[in-house]
Order: C-alpha cells, then structure tokens, then sequence
C-alpha cells in the first residue's frame, strides 16, 4: 500500500529568451536555467495523506511482486509513452534519419510477448514502420487505441535489448567509481559509449549517483553541497545499492526491510549527446503533483507525458517510511508516465545526477533534500499580509484610490502592487513621467499609512531606446552582460517593450550590473519589494527576431512535448 506525489524545484531565479523556441531557448535554458526534480516518496496510514500542498491517496499496488518480478526478469518490465511526429520539426527528420545508427537485427517474436502496460516505448522521437522499428532492434506488436495520441506503443524495447554493460568498482576520492560500455551503439546520434559511473555515500541517509561522459565535459548545474561521506557498508547507512552488470542497471533498497527504493533495470538506459534516458519502478498507481500544469489532482497514468522545466511530483512506501530521489539538470525534461505503474525521465542534454534520500520519515526527506540544495531566506513579515495587485491601474492616482477604497471599506491591506502600468514605455528600471511622475511620493504616502510596496520586474531590456537614452542597455551592451547569439552578438527577443536583450545570469559581471539597476532605481522609487516575472523564461517569438539556425544545437534529434509548436 501507499500513496505517492512529487516535488519539482529550480534552484535561484534565472533566465533565457524562449522557453518555447526549438532549441535557442533549450540550449540557453543549460547556461542560465536551473531545473531540479526532488521526487519525495512518501507514506500514509490513512487513506489520504496530505504532503505540503500536494494530496494523494492510497494506492492497492503490490510493491513487493512489482519488484520481485522487475529483478528476475530484468528488463522486461518496462514502461512506455508514444510520442508522434509532433515531437519532431519537419526540417529535421532527413538529417536526424542521417545521423542514426546502424541498423539491427529484429528481435525474435518470442521476446515481444510483453504485456501492452508492460512495453518501454523505442519510437518516442517519431513514427516508426515495422521495418524501421525493428532496425533498432525493437519489437512491433500494433495494439488499438482509443484515439490518435497515446495508449501502448507499438514500438518497444524488448527484454533482452542490449546497454551498456558495467566494469569493476574501484575507490574515488569521493566514494565508488566503474566504467560502463556500450559494445553496441543504439540508435541515437552521436551515442556516447563510454560512461562514467560514481556513487557517492555522502551520509547516512543520502546516496549520490552520477552518470556522465569521461571523456568530455558536460554541463553541470553548479551546486555546492555539504559532503559528509559515509562508508556505504557501514551499519548505520540507511540503504544499500546492487548493481546489474549488463545491461546495466541499479537497485537501491532500504537496509531496515530490504524495500525497493529505486529500481533502474525496467528500462535501457540511453546516453547520447542530446538525448538522456532514465526509467524507475513506481511504488504508486496513484500520483498527484507536477505542478504548472492544468490536470486532474491524481495525474493520468494511462500513457501520458508531461513537460516541464520546474515541477512536481512523488510515489512512496507502504509503512509510514519515506524517501526521496532527486534529478538535478537544467535542460528541458520531459517525464512520461504509465500504468506499470512506471515514470521515465528523458533529458536533452547535461549528465544524470541523482540524490536518493533515505527519509525515513517525510519530514526527514525534506530535510535531507535542503541540506542538498541550500536552505530559503526567511521571508520578511509583512509578506505574510494582504497583498492587493492587478494588470490595468493606469496611474498613481488610480492605485491611491484602490488603497484607499480598502481602508474606508475596512478591509486589511498590507501591501500594494504595481504591474507593468507603472514603467515608461514598459521598460524597466524606469516609471511613466506623466502617469507615474509622483510614485516615489505615492510610495512615501503608504509607508506613513504602515503599509508596504511592491513593484514588478522583468529580466527582459528594451533594446530600441536611443544610444545614451536608456542606460540599463547601454551599460549592459558596455559590459557583455547580455546573452549573445552564435555571431557573438545580443539575442533579441521579444517581450512587453518590444525588441529585448535577456541577461546572462551566469555571468558575474551581469549579477553586478543587475544590482546596480536595482540599487539605483530603489534610489529613486523606495520599493519594499520586487515581483521577478516574465523569468520562465519567456519570449513572444521563437528563438530570436531573427529566427533559428538550422543546426543540431537548435533542431536537436528530440525536443520534449510541444503544444500547438511551442515547448510546452
């Protein structure tokens, strides 16, 4: 029994032009997007259990024959979601066909019996015919579907489908480290062959595993963590780890009662430059989470997908005990979910980092997981009041009469908002001279009234100003602090002002300049607050005002779930 949901975070607030672009916003979003995904397992006596704002219910699977079975019979168990045409830009289809490997051998009919909530989709890029399919060396079975969009694939990887296959352990300075190989290459372009594997035991009740290309260096997103090393043998270690050698896979159970944690050998594990592949067991059929997206509260298992850049969710144990795996990448990711019960991680770049946390309890998992990524700031008190905000007050005057309407009303008023009403020409680090020339007075007048005020920020600079007219530009295009394009020069986007240049928040010289604008405008209009919007990131056009290059960088061999042409 258990119940099961999901906590998704990003760590600080960055941004890049488009989230929706093909690949200008992809790519980008790995320099200055930082995604994680804390899956936090957690368990109920009850029936329904409530986790931060996230409720879920008892589930009726059997964890125990799930995972007894997933290890006999290795990777047969396997999960899948179908991802159509739609996934791919018609531009890139003969040159993605081009980079593709060496066609293989079909596999035979016997080991395509699979029950259809059993198969692992192998055609989540495209459409495949039997003959292509079975050129990766995966089984076509069709089954019916309901409608023209998901249910079991017809193209799956059987279980005997060939991975990487594991070397020796040794010793690292920070824990374990092993070879993995592929003899054979998949069918992804550019495959990576060779992996390196570390597992780190960084305390009692954390396990850190990374997968990543030894021979050259990906991006990873830059965070520091307290490392407190444990000898993964020792007797108060909460877990234990197993490895199967080839194809490779892990298990890590809990040491108090042998219980599945995390389970990789249901799926193949794929590793290529662009296209990143993990699969785990469910411990839930009954998942509620992943948030930013507009869903039933308990998520629909029955083969659908999710896309996500920041988002939630989790599955759990069947006695009161709780743990956690947390995925750190900042590339866009999508998570494809199905009624094995089953979830699959797809990531189009960096390495997989994960952080399994041994809980065991839930208020022990959400600790373990701050530990990782850094404690919040206490927010300040009066932020905890009545907040007011809207789209659409035209002047100072205007906002002066909400507040006041809601002080001779009665009605408890802490803070004021301002949207982009207030800025000259919608740009930032400025205010309207005619319909916002006194708002540091409107401001000075609700201090004195014991109330605070907050304005909105965009990340996004006017780019059309004239030379000397508009300075968060001009010293910004003076110190490089704006994202560039491949010839080296800004990327202009699109947002409210018009034409904008997105800061590099990667930069250090770009975190300095942004503190002056910021110190500089508080200079002159005394804000308590500031509302970061627009940071998703986002953009009214597709990569730039200039289009996409048609590289593999912008047009990758996969891009995650797109709705009506955008990333969703």
């Amino acid at each position: 029994m258990g119940v099961s949901v999901t906590y998704w975070r990003r760590l600080g607030e960055t941004w890049h032009v488009s989230p929706r672009s093909k690949v200008t916003g992809l790519v980008l979003s790995v320099l200055i997007t930082t995604l994680f995904i804390c899956m936090v397992f957690v368990c109920m006596p009850d029936h329904v259990a409530t986790v931060g704002r996230i409720q879920v219910l008892e589930s009726q699977v059997n964890l125990n024959s799930l995972h007894v079975r997933s290890l006999e019979r290795s990777a047969e168990n396997v999960w899948s979601f179908t991802v159509t045409d739609r996934h791919r830009s018609p531009s890139s289809s003969k040159a993605y066909e081009k980079r593709t490997a060496v066609p293989r051998t079909a596999p035979h009919r016997k080991l395509c019996q699979l029950a259809p909530n059993e198969r692992f989709d192998c055609a989540r890029d495209r459409a495949l015919s039997r003959a292509e399919c079975e050129g990766r060396g995966c089984c076509y079975v069709p089954v019916r579907r309901d409608g023209l969009y998901g249910g079991p694939p017809w193209c799956f990887y059987p279980p005997s489908y060939p991975g990487y296959k594991m070397g020796p352990l040794s010793p690292s300075p920070r824990g374990q480290v092993v070879t993995l190989t592929r003899p054979m290459p998949s069918y992804l372009p550019r495959d990576i062959s060779t992996l390196q594997l570390e597992v780190m035991a960084e305390t009692e009740g954390r396990l850190h595993l990374t997968l990543k290309d030894p021979a050259s260096a990906r991006y990873e997103v830059p965070l520091s963590v307290t490392r407190s090393r444990t000898n993964p043998s020792a007797p108060d270690a909460l877990y234990s780890v197993e490895f199967h050698p080839d194809p490779f896979g892990f298990i890590v159970r809990r040491r108090s009662n042998s219980r599945v944690l995390v389970n990789t050998t249901v799926a193949p594990l794929l590793f290529a430059d662009q296209y990143l592949q993990l699969s785990t067991s469910l411990p839930s059929s009954l998942l509620s989470g992943l948030g930013e997206h507009y869903t039933p509260l308990t998520l629909d298992l029955n083969w659908t997908s999710v896309t996500l850049w920041n988002q939630d969710m989790a599955p759990h144990e069947g006695d009161g005990q709780a743990h956690g795996v947390f995925l750190l990448n900042s590339n866009a990711v999508e998570v494809a979910l199905q009624p094995t019960p089953a979830l699959t991680w797809v990531s189009i770049g960096g390495i997989l980092d994960l952080y399994i946390l041994l809980g065991p309890d839930p208020q022990s998992v959400v600790q373990q997981y701050h530990q990782v990524i850094g404690y919040p700031m206490m927010p300040p008190y009066w932020s905890l009041g009545f907040h007011l905000c809207r789209w659409g007050y035209p002047t100072t005057n205007a906002t002066r009469a909400v507040a006041q309407r809601m002080r001779r009303a009665g009605f408890p008023l802490d803070v004021q908002w301002n949207d982009l009403d207030y800025a000259d020409k919608r740009r930032v680090f400025t205010f309207d001279p005619k319909r916002f020339g006194d708002l540091p007075e409107m401001v000075e007048e609700l201090h004195r009234e014991g109330m605070k005020y907050v304005l909105i920020l965009d990340p996004g600079i006017s780019s059309t100003s004239p030379p000397g007219s508009y300075k968060p530009f001009d010293e910004g295009l003076r110190r490089g602090v704006f994202i560039k394009n491949a010839n080296g020069q800004p990327l202009i986007g699109k947002v409210w002002p018009g034409p904008t240049a997105f800061p590099d928040f990667t930069n250090p010289e770009t975190r300095s300049w942004w503190e002056e604008n910021i110190r500089n405008f508080h200079g002159r209009v005394p804000v308590d607050g500031l509302w970061i919007d627009m940071n998703e990131p986002a953009s009214f056009v597709q990569g730039s005002l200039d289009g996409c290059p048609d590289t593999d960088l912008e047009s990758p061999p996969y891009v995650p779930g797109q709705a009506a042409g955008w990333t969703s």
